[in-house]
């Protein structure tokens, strides 16, 4: 009969661990079960031996949660770390290509000059004489 108990214990314990809101939860509740039945097995069926194996179970699992979550920062801090290292480089390459451009341009004659001959015209009265103009272009 007490062996009906304790595989009904941790069957009931497994069936809630997956019912559970959280990972977290789900991870205390099946190592107490299965702390519990080691308990219970180790103990030859004493409860006193059952309530150590579930403590036991619970720290295990609150372990494993402290390495999970340990874990999960340090990725974080990685990926966080690369993605601000992988900006920083894609800024320094366009600033390369874009000076790389213009270097190419430095060598070229940047500045034009192009002669404008101006007719004789008559602006509000007054007569002016032909004359040629000068237009600086800049590329």
């Amino acid at each position: 009969m007490k062996s009906y108990i304790t595989i009904l214990s941790l069957c009931g314990s497994l069936w809630l661990s997956g019912c559970a809101g959280t990972r977290r939860a789900s991870i205390d509740i099946a190592s107490a079960g299965i702390g519990a039945f080691a308990g219970n097995k180790l103990g030859h069926g004493k409860p006193l031996s059952a309530v150590a194996g579930a403590s036991a179970g619970v720290l295990a699992g609150e372990v494993l949660n402290y390495a999970n979550e340990v874990q999960e920062k340090t990725a974080y801090s990685e990926g966080f770390e690369k993605g601000r290292s992988d900006a920083a480089k894609q800024q320094y390459w366009i600033m390369v290509n874009q000076q790389k451009r213009n270097g190419d341009r430095a060598g070229e004659d940047c500045v034009s000059f192009y002669e404008v001959p101006l007719p004789e015209r008559r602006i509000d009265g007054v007569t002016l004489n032909p004359t040629t103009k000068i237009l600086r272009i800049e590329e």
